[in-house]
């Protein structure tokens, strides 16, 4: 019967398997003691590292770390800048530490009108081509400003999802920041099915704030139920500005790992 109790439970009984981690999180306590954090995080069961900065350590380095921590890091943030100076040597990192994505986490202040985005869809297609080159696939990560109307109608969101080319470009939806900007998640991943091989894991609070994921109200077992038509592979707890670091993410675990969809 398709309404039976057993069958309710068995379409709910799906869970994330490898709960990832966006380091931003944890920039103060990595930047004091690198690897004594990154040992405390595996303790708590997070297996899927994307990094901010390596705060001074080598890629070959870091790479010994994950491994003897049975951690893997499927994405890193990488600067705007970097990549139109740099992307060579972001690539050689990458690869390096065994990623699969190299995301850009936000465009500058001063480039975000319409025009901005258009060049931005280019060099994120541009650099997109080198980097499938060495096996890895470029992501954008948003903020709400993506989602402001620009020129003719189009948001920034739209600009970038309509120009930037499906086999070279990746996004990374902020579950926050969308939700924040008055979107639906599960919206624009019907709109859009397949783009989303990340997202990331953060809750808000009726009042608009920043909270420790199960705190807030953002339903993601209802956002989750949607992993195979997003194309969903990687879901990395954040929380920018946390009181206690390691409270916030111990929480957010536990509270993801309750999740059924």
């Amino acid at each position: 019967m398709a309404n039976s109790p057993w069958n309710l439970v068995s379409a709910q009984s799906r869970r994330v398997e490898r709960v990832g981690l966006q380091l931003y999180t944890l920039r103060t306590a990595m930047a004091e003691d690198f690897e004594g954090t990154l040992a405390k995080v595996a303790e708590l069961g997070y297996k899927e590292m994307e990094f901010a900065g390596y705060h001074g350590r080598s890629p070959a380095e870091v790479r010994r770390t994950l491994d003897g921590l049975g951690m893997t890091s499927p994405a890193a943030h990488i600067q705007l800048a970097a990549i139109r100076n740099n992307l060579e040597g972001e690539i050689e990192a990458a690869v390096t530490l065994g990623q699969k994505y190299v995301v850009v986490p936000a465009v500058p202040g001063d480039e975000r009108g319409y025009d901005d985005f258009l060049r931005h869809a280019e060099t994120l297609n541009r650099a997109g081509v080198a980097v499938k080159a060495a096996g890895l696939k470029m992501g954008y990560h948003n903020h709400s400003f993506e989602f402001e109307v620009q020129s003719g109608g189009e948001t920034g969101y739209g600009a970038l999802l309509r120009l930037c080319e499906e086999d070279l470009v990746s996004f990374e939806l902020d579950l926050f920041w969308a939700v924040n900007a008055g979107q639906s998640p599960t919206d624009i991943f019907a709109a859009h099915p397949g783009r989303f091989q990340m997202v990331h894991v953060k809750d808000r609070a009726i009042d608009g704030t920043m909270v420790d994921v199960g705190s807030g109200l953002i339903d993601f077992a209802e956002i989750f139920s949607h992993s195979d038509a997003a194309g969903i592979e990687h879901y990395f707890v954040e929380h920018d500005t946390p009181g206690d670091g390691i409270r916030s993410v111990s929480n957010s675990i536990s509270a993801i790992n309750a999740i059924r969809f």
